[in-house]
């Protein structure tokens, strides 16, 4: 009999936490991403800080039980500051075999597992390649963990038996069990999720209130049994006065370009294929066609690229959105826009390659292509974001460069922080920067012609929309003639324009913040460099490192092409440079190259991020090294 049959209420213990790491874990149809979201959206309604890393199968229908089926959401919410979605999870829910042996070398020594029992039967077991015979919740693993098994699938059904729901609408419930019962030992409120639940499902009420009962029944299910007796409480985080929103880094994304459309005046417009793992920005800006948002789903990566440079030269600000395998179909109409110098916002998620390689799964490994992956000297500016919220500041950055200095700027994320969640301080629109925009409207010639590529003191050559009148010209791929813009095959011409389009993108940097460091001091012994989604680990490491005693510090580049114009000068102040990335070293050959600095690099290539105890690890061999 449970203590709630007796009328007796169980003893509760409280257990105060700085910051709880939770891994979600089942089939790809158990809707741990939804689980995971909900759970993460009420941690940063409650105050927390927190970091989130959504881990898939790329496959829609993965091989269900197995191994490479599992999908998991891991989060890292506390009351402290907090930059990775972290190394080692405090609780495991695993809903079947499979997602506990994929999951279980990264649970805490101490730390709890939820296991969903009827996910352990013997068909499951021998999907997820388990010894005949062997119980994975039972014997030695009781030694090092809290094992709580709940038989979730048959709560759910006996706490759904008379909505009439089919039996796939049950199943699909479960996971709202799930998360009722975490928000209990969390002592979470159920409110966010149920008017969450209210909203998605509005036009179908049977499956809401199936839905809200699954998680009431979840949450009463952790209050009146007396199998959990321990709640676990983390504290709102100090964070700076505003208002916070939690979001994702392809959300932010599109959150700044419509910021760029309203800070500088233009239409925004995207044309753009959909792909893995960037879709979610064509998805979000589609929502806003009211507002004047203009998207265009192309047939594919070549036609998104195309009609994007279309509407610059009509006047737009102009954004194509892709990833990996879609950037190399862009590059000769990337070209293009380099040649005509109009501004165009390419956007790069970046995932596992070459080819279709890893679709689901995260990399850095398209550096060198933006850098260098056209055809003829086709110098871009290429910027990094470092962390989901940085992706609004970082693209909004992207579209300035770009309308201000008329040329194509390349915006690298990838999936970690496409995907991956924070909270993020929104911004008051007096807080934003304007767009400085201007349309040539009458010939600019010192004889009253019109000069087309008649160039500023930054090198930039005027916007001129088409139909204006007396601003007829000619535009194209082929070679310009200076000034004048007409088709041009004078070998020094071509050099002058060459060095131009060259040193334009150059003289970028004379406008760019200096490089400083994140985190120590500018004469430490050893600076750890890194760009993009590297940031939280390193940031985390760094900072444990410090307090240690360590004598380091940590720089995070945004500006790759051109660099920051001190990079050089700071880099040469240490005695020793480390530099992590997802990749086999493309920012340390860069970095070797320019500044003739012998760079040692960090690579991992695995289609994970790296973890602070890797991170922290390589350091401290690099400082003992000789």
């Amino acid at each position: 009999m449970e203590a709630s049959e007796r009328g007796i209420k169980k003893s509760v213990s409280i257990k105060e936490m700085d910051q709880v790491v939770v891994r979600f874990a089942g089939d790809s149809g158990d809707g741990m991403q939804l689980t995971g979201m909900q759970f993460t959206d009420t941690a940063a309604w409650f105050g927390n800080d927190l970091s989130t890393f959504p881990d898939f199968p790329s496959e829609i229908r993965a091989p269900i039980g197995t191994v490479a089926g599992v999908s998991g959401f891991q989060i890292n919410f506390g009351s402290t500051e907090i930059y990775t979605p972290g190394d080692k999870y405090d609780v495991l829910v695993a809903m079947n075999a499979a997602a506990l042996k994929v999951d279980l070398p990264r649970l805490k020594k101490g730390g709890v597992i939820i296991a969903n029992i009827q996910g352990f039967d013997h068909k499951n077991l021998s999907l997820a390649k388990y010894p005949e015979g062997i119980d994975p919740l039972e014997g030695s693993i009781t030694d090092n963990y809290i094992v709580h098994k709940v038989d979730i699938t048959r709560l759910t059904k006996e706490c759904l038996a008379d909505q009439g729901l089919g039996v796939k609408e049950v199943e699909r419930s479960k996971n709202m069990f799930v998360l009722g019962l975490l928000f209990w030992m969390f002592d979470k409120p159920l409110d966010y999720t149920l008017s969450f639940i209210k909203e998605k499902f509005g036009k179908k009420p049977e499956i809401a209130n199936a839905n809200a009962k699954a998680l009431q029944a979840g949450w009463n299910y952790g209050e009146n049994t007396e199998i959990f007796v321990t709640q676990y409480k983390v504290a709102a985080a100090k964070l700076p006065a505003g208002t916070y929103r939690n979001i994702t880094g392809n959300h932010a994304t599109a959150i700044g370009l419509i910021a760029a459309s309203e800070k500088s005046g233009l239409p925004l417009f995207l044309g753009s294929y959909p792909i893995t793992p960037a879709t979610d920005i064509l998805q979000e800006l589609s929502k806003y066609k009211a507002d004047g948002v203009k998207t265009f789903q192309a047939e594919d990566e070549i036609a998104g690229i195309c009609s994007a440079i279309g509407a610059s030269y009509a006047g737009h600000l102009a954004v194509t959105t892709t990833s990996g395998p879609g950037m190399s179909l862009k590059t000769e109409a990337l070209g293009l826009a380099t040649m005509l110098e109009q501004p165009l916002v390419v956007i790069d998620v970046q995932r596992g390659g070459p080819s279709t390689g890893l679709p689901t799964k995260t990399e850095q490994a398209d550096l060198l292509m933006a850098m260098h992956g056209r055809h003829g000297e086709a110098p871009v500016i290429v910027m990094a974001a470092s962390s989901p919220s940085d992706c609004f500041e970082t693209v909004f950055e992207a579209c300035k460069l770009s309308v201000e200095h008329m040329t194509p700027v390349i915006f690298l994320s990838d999936g970690y922080i496409a995907n991956g969640s924070e909270p993020w301080k929104f911004p008051k629109a007096s807080e934003v920067r304007n767009i400085m925009v201007s349309f040539l409207d009458r010939p600019n010639g010192e004889d009253g012609s019109l000069q087309p590529y008649k160039r500023n003191e930054n090198l930039v050559r005027p916007w001129i929309k088409p139909g204006t009148k007396g601003l007829v010209h000619r535009i194209g791929g082929l070679e310009k003639q200076d000034g004048t813009g007409n088709v041009c095959y004078e070998p020094a011409n071509h050099e002058t324009m060459i060095r131009l389009r060259a040193e334009k993108v150059k003289k970028i940097a004379d406008n760019l913040p200096l490089a400083q460091p994140e985190t120590g001091n500018t004469n430490a012994k050893l600076l750890v460099l890194g760009w993009g989604s590297t940031y939280g680990a390193i940031k985390t490491a760094v900072k444990e490192l410090l307090t240690e005693g360590y004598d380091i510090a940590h720089v995070h580049l945004r500006y790759i092409n051109p660099f920051p114009r001190n990079l050089g000068e700071l880099l040469n102040g240490f005695d020793k440079v480390l530099i992590p990335e997802m990749n086999c070293g493309q920012l340390l050959q860069l970095i070797r190259a320019k500044y003739l600095v012998p760079a040692t690099g960090f690579s991992k290539v695995q289609g994970m991020p790296f973890t602070t105890v890797e991170m922290k690890e390589k350091i401290l061999k690099t400082l003992k090294s000789a």
